[in-house]
Protein backbone atom coordinates (compact mmCIF):
# COMPACT_ATOMS: atom_id res chain seq x y z
CA UNK A 1 0.00 0.00 0.00
CA UNK A 2 2.47 2.00 1.04
CA UNK A 3 3.93 1.82 -2.57
CA UNK A 4 1.13 3.23 -4.00
CA UNK A 5 0.57 6.06 -1.83
CA UNK A 6 4.36 7.16 -2.02
CA UNK A 7 3.89 9.55 -5.37
CA UNK A 8 1.33 11.64 -4.12
CA UNK A 9 3.16 11.61 -0.24
CA UNK A 10 5.99 13.04 -2.22
CA UNK A 11 3.87 15.66 -4.09
CA UNK A 12 2.96 17.20 -0.66
CA UNK A 13 5.73 19.30 1.68
CA UNK A 14 7.28 16.65 3.35
CA UNK A 15 6.15 17.85 6.63
CA UNK A 16 2.33 17.87 5.67
CA UNK A 17 2.68 14.27 4.41
CA UNK A 18 4.37 13.29 8.25
CA UNK A 19 1.26 14.91 9.33
CA UNK A 20 -0.64 12.78 7.10
CA UNK A 21 1.34 10.20 7.83
CA UNK A 22 1.21 10.13 11.65
CA UNK A 23 -2.95 10.28 11.43
CA UNK A 24 -2.99 7.32 9.23
CA UNK A 25 -1.30 5.50 12.03
CA UNK A 26 -3.78 6.44 14.05
CA UNK A 27 -6.46 5.51 12.11
CA UNK A 28 -5.14 2.11 10.99
CA UNK A 29 -3.95 -0.20 13.64
CA UNK A 30 -2.18 -2.74 13.08
CA UNK A 31 -1.89 -6.73 14.37
CA UNK A 32 1.10 -7.00 16.40
CA UNK A 33 3.06 -10.27 15.21
CA UNK A 34 4.45 -12.87 17.79
CA UNK A 35 8.08 -12.17 18.31
CA UNK A 36 11.30 -14.54 17.06
CA UNK A 37 12.94 -15.34 20.48
CA UNK A 38 16.28 -15.39 18.49
CA UNK A 39 15.30 -11.42 18.29
CA UNK A 40 15.17 -10.96 22.14
CA UNK A 41 18.01 -9.46 23.79
CA UNK A 42 18.54 -7.64 27.57
CA UNK A 43 19.94 -4.46 27.41
CA UNK A 44 20.08 -1.98 30.73
CA UNK A 45 18.03 -4.34 32.32
CA UNK A 46 14.89 -3.92 29.52
CA UNK A 47 14.13 -6.49 27.67
CA UNK A 48 13.84 -5.73 23.53
CA UNK A 49 11.76 -8.35 21.77
CA UNK A 50 14.07 -7.50 18.90
CA UNK A 51 17.07 -5.08 18.26
CA UNK A 52 15.21 -2.46 15.58
CA UNK A 53 13.81 0.52 17.50
CA UNK A 54 12.06 3.97 15.83
CA UNK A 55 14.33 6.82 16.74
CA UNK A 56 13.14 9.93 18.13
CA UNK A 57 12.27 12.62 15.81
CA UNK A 58 9.33 10.98 13.77
CA UNK A 59 6.81 10.82 16.48
CA UNK A 60 8.21 13.69 18.75
CA UNK A 61 4.44 14.19 20.61
CA UNK A 62 3.75 10.69 21.80
CA UNK A 63 0.52 10.31 19.36
CA UNK A 64 1.14 6.60 17.71
CA UNK A 65 3.74 4.45 19.80
CA UNK A 66 1.10 1.52 19.81
CA UNK A 67 0.68 2.04 16.69
CA UNK A 68 4.52 1.84 15.69
CA UNK A 69 5.20 -0.66 18.01
CA UNK A 70 2.46 -3.27 16.36
CA UNK A 71 4.30 -2.52 13.16
CA UNK A 72 7.06 -4.56 13.85
CA UNK A 73 9.29 -2.21 16.06
CA UNK A 74 11.11 -3.91 18.64
CA UNK A 75 10.78 -0.67 20.53
CA UNK A 76 9.64 3.33 19.63
CA UNK A 77 11.53 6.57 20.86
CA UNK A 78 9.50 9.56 21.01
CA UNK A 79 10.16 13.19 21.41
CA UNK A 80 12.27 14.98 21.71
CA UNK A 81 10.18 16.66 24.15
CA UNK A 82 11.05 19.81 25.64
CA UNK A 83 9.50 20.99 29.39
CA UNK A 84 7.11 23.98 27.37
CA UNK A 85 5.94 23.72 24.17
CA UNK A 86 7.58 25.17 21.41
CA UNK A 87 6.97 26.00 17.51
CA UNK A 88 10.34 25.12 16.01
CA UNK A 89 11.90 26.89 13.78
CA UNK A 90 10.51 28.65 10.35
CA UNK A 91 9.13 26.78 7.41
CA UNK A 92 9.96 25.19 5.46
CA UNK A 93 12.57 22.77 7.65
CA UNK A 94 12.32 19.44 6.16
CA UNK A 95 13.38 18.61 2.87
CA UNK A 96 13.62 14.92 1.28
CA UNK A 97 16.89 14.23 -0.89
CA UNK A 98 14.94 11.86 -3.24
CA UNK A 99 18.42 11.09 -5.11
CA UNK A 100 20.40 10.46 -2.09
CA UNK A 101 18.13 8.60 -0.33
CA UNK A 102 18.24 11.57 2.66
CA UNK A 103 16.38 13.61 4.50
CA UNK A 104 17.73 17.17 5.60
CA UNK A 105 15.48 19.10 8.95
CA UNK A 106 16.04 21.83 10.92
CA UNK A 107 12.81 21.48 12.85
CA UNK A 108 14.58 22.32 16.45
CA UNK A 109 12.80 20.35 18.35
CA UNK A 110 8.85 21.35 17.57
CA UNK A 111 7.06 20.11 19.75
CA UNK A 112 3.37 20.54 22.12
CA UNK A 113 5.79 19.65 25.49
CA UNK A 114 6.45 17.68 28.39
CA UNK A 115 3.06 18.19 30.06
CA UNK A 116 1.00 16.76 27.24
CA UNK A 117 2.75 13.94 26.22
CA UNK A 118 2.83 12.93 29.53
CA UNK A 119 -1.27 12.75 29.35
CA UNK A 120 -1.21 10.60 26.40
CA UNK A 121 1.79 8.29 27.53
CA UNK A 122 0.30 7.67 30.59
CA UNK A 123 -3.16 6.76 29.44
CA UNK A 124 -1.09 3.89 27.86
CA UNK A 125 -1.52 0.49 28.57
CA UNK A 126 1.84 -0.66 30.39
CA UNK A 127 3.09 -4.00 29.21
CA UNK A 128 6.43 -5.63 27.45
CA UNK A 129 6.56 -2.89 24.70
CA UNK A 130 9.18 -0.39 25.17
CA UNK A 131 9.03 3.20 24.70
CA UNK A 132 11.64 5.41 25.58
CA UNK A 133 10.86 9.22 25.66
CA UNK A 134 13.48 11.91 24.58
CA UNK A 135 14.24 14.99 26.04
CA UNK A 136 15.63 18.24 25.35
CA UNK A 137 16.06 21.71 26.25
CA UNK A 138 13.90 24.84 25.24
CA UNK A 139 15.50 26.97 22.86
CA UNK A 140 15.22 30.22 24.98
CA UNK A 141 15.78 28.41 28.49
CA UNK A 142 17.91 30.60 30.84
CA UNK A 143 18.95 27.38 32.26
CA UNK A 144 19.55 24.46 29.79
CA UNK A 145 20.74 22.16 32.29
CA UNK A 146 17.67 22.79 34.68
CA UNK A 147 15.65 21.38 31.57
CA UNK A 148 17.02 18.33 31.07
CA UNK A 149 16.89 17.58 35.08
CA UNK A 150 13.12 18.39 34.89
CA UNK A 151 12.36 16.45 31.67
CA UNK A 152 14.18 13.33 33.54
CA UNK A 153 11.76 14.15 36.94
CA UNK A 154 9.04 14.58 35.01
CA UNK A 155 8.94 12.18 32.60
CA UNK A 156 10.12 9.04 34.29
CA UNK A 157 6.73 7.44 35.51
CA UNK A 158 5.64 7.41 31.88
CA UNK A 159 8.86 6.23 30.03
CA UNK A 160 10.61 3.06 29.78
CA UNK A 161 13.61 4.40 29.49
CA UNK A 162 15.03 8.47 28.72
CA UNK A 163 17.50 9.69 26.35
CA UNK A 164 18.88 12.95 26.96
CA UNK A 165 19.49 14.48 23.86
CA UNK A 166 22.56 16.97 23.13
CA UNK A 167 23.13 16.03 20.02
CA UNK A 168 20.65 17.98 17.94
CA UNK A 169 22.55 20.28 15.57
CA UNK A 170 19.27 22.80 15.11
CA UNK A 171 18.97 24.32 18.51
CA UNK A 172 22.12 26.78 18.43
CA UNK A 173 24.66 25.81 21.02
CA UNK A 174 23.06 22.63 22.43
CA UNK A 175 25.92 20.37 21.37
CA UNK A 176 28.45 22.60 23.48
CA UNK A 177 26.72 20.09 26.01
CA UNK A 178 28.88 17.62 24.39
CA UNK A 179 32.08 19.90 25.89
CA UNK A 180 34.02 17.75 28.84
CA UNK A 181 32.97 20.73 31.43
CA UNK A 182 29.62 21.17 30.76
CA UNK A 183 28.54 17.34 29.81
CA UNK A 184 29.79 16.57 33.65
CA UNK A 185 27.79 18.97 35.02
CA UNK A 186 25.04 18.01 32.54
CA UNK A 187 25.42 14.14 34.03
CA UNK A 188 25.59 15.20 37.70
CA UNK A 189 22.03 17.42 37.36
CA UNK A 190 21.06 14.26 35.21
CA UNK A 191 21.82 12.05 38.15
CA UNK A 192 20.53 13.91 40.76
CA UNK A 193 16.85 14.23 39.09
CA UNK A 194 16.86 10.23 39.31
CA UNK A 195 14.49 8.82 40.91
CA UNK A 196 15.48 5.13 42.68
CA UNK A 197 13.79 2.71 40.65
CA UNK A 198 13.21 4.67 38.23
CA UNK A 199 13.94 4.18 34.31
CA UNK A 200 17.29 3.90 32.78
CA UNK A 201 19.16 6.64 31.28
CA UNK A 202 20.40 7.21 27.73
CA UNK A 203 22.90 9.81 26.32
CA UNK A 204 22.57 10.65 22.20
CA UNK A 205 25.48 12.13 20.78
CA UNK A 206 26.66 13.59 17.36
CA UNK A 207 28.42 11.51 14.67
CA UNK A 208 30.50 15.46 14.17
CA UNK A 209 32.60 14.52 16.86
CA UNK A 210 36.54 14.64 16.93
CA UNK A 211 38.17 11.52 17.57
CA UNK A 212 40.15 12.62 21.07
CA UNK A 213 36.47 13.43 22.06
CA UNK A 214 34.77 10.03 22.08
CA UNK A 215 37.00 8.54 24.76
CA UNK A 216 35.74 11.29 27.06
CA UNK A 217 32.23 11.17 26.59
CA UNK A 218 32.30 7.67 27.16
CA UNK A 219 34.36 7.98 30.61
CA UNK A 220 31.66 10.69 31.31
CA UNK A 221 28.90 8.77 30.59
CA UNK A 222 30.22 5.60 32.37
CA UNK A 223 31.31 7.80 35.81
CA UNK A 224 27.52 9.60 35.46
CA UNK A 225 25.67 6.71 35.63
CA UNK A 226 24.34 6.64 32.16
CA UNK A 227 23.36 2.80 31.03
CA UNK A 228 23.54 3.27 27.07
CA UNK A 229 24.97 5.53 24.41
CA UNK A 230 23.27 6.42 21.29
CA UNK A 231 25.74 6.90 18.17
CA UNK A 232 24.31 9.05 16.54
CA UNK A 233 22.31 11.75 16.00
CA UNK A 234 22.11 13.67 12.25
CA UNK A 235 25.70 15.07 10.63
CA UNK A 236 25.94 18.84 10.05
CA UNK A 237 28.69 17.47 7.66
CA UNK A 238 27.96 17.47 3.60
CA UNK A 239 29.41 14.21 1.93
CA UNK A 240 28.58 14.51 -1.95
CA UNK A 241 24.88 15.01 -2.59
CA UNK A 242 23.21 15.36 -6.24
CA UNK A 243 19.95 16.72 -4.94
CA UNK A 244 19.17 19.94 -5.52
CA UNK A 245 17.94 20.55 -1.34
CA UNK A 246 21.54 19.40 -1.06
CA UNK A 247 22.54 22.97 0.19
CA UNK A 248 19.89 23.39 2.51
CA UNK A 249 21.44 24.09 6.24
CA UNK A 250 20.22 21.40 9.29
CA UNK A 251 20.92 18.13 10.41
CA UNK A 252 21.55 15.36 7.46
CA UNK A 253 20.14 11.60 8.07
CA UNK A 254 19.58 8.70 5.82
CA UNK A 255 21.99 6.94 3.52
CA UNK A 256 24.73 9.44 2.95
CA UNK A 257 25.11 9.02 6.86
CA UNK A 258 25.25 5.55 7.09
CA UNK A 259 29.51 5.77 6.47
CA UNK A 260 29.90 8.39 9.04
CA UNK A 261 27.65 6.29 11.49
CA UNK A 262 29.17 3.31 11.21
CA UNK A 263 32.91 4.84 11.40
CA UNK A 264 31.84 6.36 14.63
CA UNK A 265 30.14 3.41 16.07
CA UNK A 266 33.37 1.37 16.10
CA UNK A 267 35.31 4.57 17.87
CA UNK A 268 32.97 4.40 20.45
CA UNK A 269 32.95 0.39 20.80
CA UNK A 270 37.03 0.60 20.90
CA UNK A 271 36.49 2.93 23.53
CA UNK A 272 34.06 1.56 25.64
CA UNK A 273 35.03 -1.67 25.62
CA UNK A 274 31.81 -3.51 26.50
CA UNK A 275 31.39 -1.67 29.46
CA UNK A 276 28.36 0.58 28.34
CA UNK A 277 25.78 -0.39 25.93
CA UNK A 278 25.78 1.56 22.16
CA UNK A 279 22.91 1.72 20.41
CA UNK A 280 23.52 3.01 16.64
CA UNK A 281 21.40 5.25 14.74
CA UNK A 282 22.08 6.76 11.09
CA UNK A 283 21.38 5.43 8.06
CA UNK A 284 20.05 2.07 8.89
CA UNK A 285 17.99 1.30 6.00
CA UNK A 286 18.18 -2.47 5.59
CA UNK A 287 18.87 -5.80 7.50
CA UNK A 288 22.50 -6.14 6.23
CA UNK A 289 22.61 -2.44 7.56
CA UNK A 290 21.26 -3.50 11.13
CA UNK A 291 23.64 -6.87 10.69
CA UNK A 292 26.69 -4.56 10.49
CA UNK A 293 25.78 -1.92 13.32
CA UNK A 294 25.13 -5.29 15.48
CA UNK A 295 28.32 -7.02 14.49
CA UNK A 296 30.50 -3.38 14.91
CA UNK A 297 29.42 -3.23 18.65
CA UNK A 298 25.60 -1.85 18.86
CA UNK A 299 23.15 -3.55 21.12
CA UNK A 300 20.26 -2.40 19.42
CA UNK A 301 19.95 0.19 16.02
CA UNK A 302 16.98 2.89 14.81
CA UNK A 303 16.19 4.19 11.97
CA UNK A 304 13.77 7.17 10.81
CA UNK A 305 14.76 8.34 7.48
CA UNK A 306 14.76 5.27 5.78
CA UNK A 307 10.76 5.26 6.57
CA UNK A 308 10.21 8.08 4.29
CA UNK A 309 11.70 5.97 1.35
CA UNK A 310 10.54 2.63 2.18
CA UNK A 311 7.30 2.89 4.41
CA UNK A 312 6.09 1.81 7.78
CA UNK A 313 6.71 -2.33 7.25
CA UNK A 314 10.38 -1.87 7.10
CA UNK A 315 10.82 -2.52 10.69
CA UNK A 316 9.46 -6.08 10.18
CA UNK A 317 11.45 -6.72 6.74
CA UNK A 318 14.26 -5.65 8.40
CA UNK A 319 13.58 -8.14 11.97
CA UNK A 320 13.11 -11.10 9.19
CA UNK A 321 16.23 -10.47 7.55
CA UNK A 322 18.14 -10.88 10.73
CA UNK A 323 16.54 -13.32 11.31
CA UNK A 324 17.29 -15.29 8.12
CA UNK A 325 20.82 -14.47 8.21
CA UNK A 326 21.12 -15.70 11.80
CA UNK A 327 19.94 -19.00 10.44
CA UNK A 328 22.22 -18.94 7.28
CA UNK A 329 24.79 -17.70 9.11
CA UNK A 330 24.38 -20.65 12.07
CA UNK A 331 24.16 -17.93 14.81
CA UNK A 332 21.73 -18.57 17.83
CA UNK A 333 21.18 -16.01 19.35
CA UNK A 334 20.77 -11.57 18.23
CA UNK A 335 23.40 -10.94 21.47
CA UNK A 336 25.79 -13.43 19.73
CA UNK A 337 26.43 -10.99 17.17
CA UNK A 338 26.95 -7.81 19.12
CA UNK A 339 30.50 -6.86 18.61
CA UNK A 340 31.34 -10.18 16.68
CA UNK A 341 33.37 -8.11 14.34
CA UNK A 342 34.66 -6.17 16.80
CA UNK A 343 38.33 -6.31 17.93
CA UNK A 344 38.00 -5.83 21.67
CA UNK A 345 37.76 -8.48 23.93
CA UNK A 346 36.59 -7.10 26.77
CA UNK A 347 33.55 -8.71 28.22
CA UNK A 348 30.50 -6.60 27.49
CA UNK A 349 27.55 -5.65 29.80
CA UNK A 350 24.94 -6.94 27.43
CA UNK A 351 22.52 -9.90 28.74
CA UNK A 352 20.82 -12.39 26.94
Amino acid sequence: MYRTLQPLLFSLDPERAHQLAIRGLRLAPAQPKPADPRLGSTVAGLAFPNPVGLAAGFDKDALVPDALLARGFGFVEVGTLTPLPQAGNPRPRLFRLVEDGAVINRMGFNNGGQAAAHVRLSRRRRGTDIVGVNIGANKDSADRIGDYAAGIARMADVADYLTVNISSPNTPGLRALQDPAALAELLSAVAGARRAGGPPVFLKVAPDLDPSDVEVIVEAAITGGMDALIVANTTVSRPPLRSAQAGETGGLSGRPLAPLALAMLRRFAAAAAGRIPLISAGGIATADDAWDRLAAGASLVQLYSALVYEGPGLARRIAAGLAARMEREGVARIADLVGAGATSTRPSRLGS
